[in-house]
């Protein structure tokens, strides 16, 4: 079975071309069930996780949270026997200003397009750089 994968390593996710905005923006919430913007920015600003997985097993496992310090297993080969959307697709990185940066240990930490972290990270030749997703085509 093929196995794929959605994390990065030393690697800035920049923010998308046609981000409408120019300084990032918390999601705001859209009634009483939180978007995956919500979500992704509740879980990467507490936590340094793997947040796909994670999020897929909240997902598919109704009724059942998996926190980042609960030591429960993740969902491997089922999981990565097909291809997941990857942070560059993220609302974050595309309508809200984040930038997203996983360390050498894949460890990820969201930056506002504004802060003088991310023009560092845009700096740093040793963080290899990849834009997020456009909303629209060209």
């Amino acid at each position: 079975m093929k196995q794929h994968t959605t994390n990065y390593f030393d690697t800035l996710i920049e923010v998308a071309e046609d981000c409408p905005v120019a300084a990032a923006e918390v999601p705001a919430s859209k009634g009483d069930v939180k978007t995956v913007a919500q979500l992704q920015y509740e879980l990467i600003a507490k936590h340094p996780i793997n947040l796909l997985q994670m999020m897929y097993c909240s997902r598919y496992t109704p009724g059942v949270t998996i926190l980042p310090h609960q030591n429960t297993k993740l969902p491997g080969r089922h999981f990565f026997s097909k291809g997941q959307p990857c942070l560059r697709a993220s609302p974050l990185t595309k309508r809200y200003g984040f930038g997203v940066h996983a360390d050498k240990d894949g460890k990820i930490a969201l930056y506002g397009v504004e802060t003088s972290k991310y023009a560092q990270l845009l700096k740093d030749d040793a963080v290899k750089k990849v834009k997020a997703m456009r909303t629209s085509k060209k």
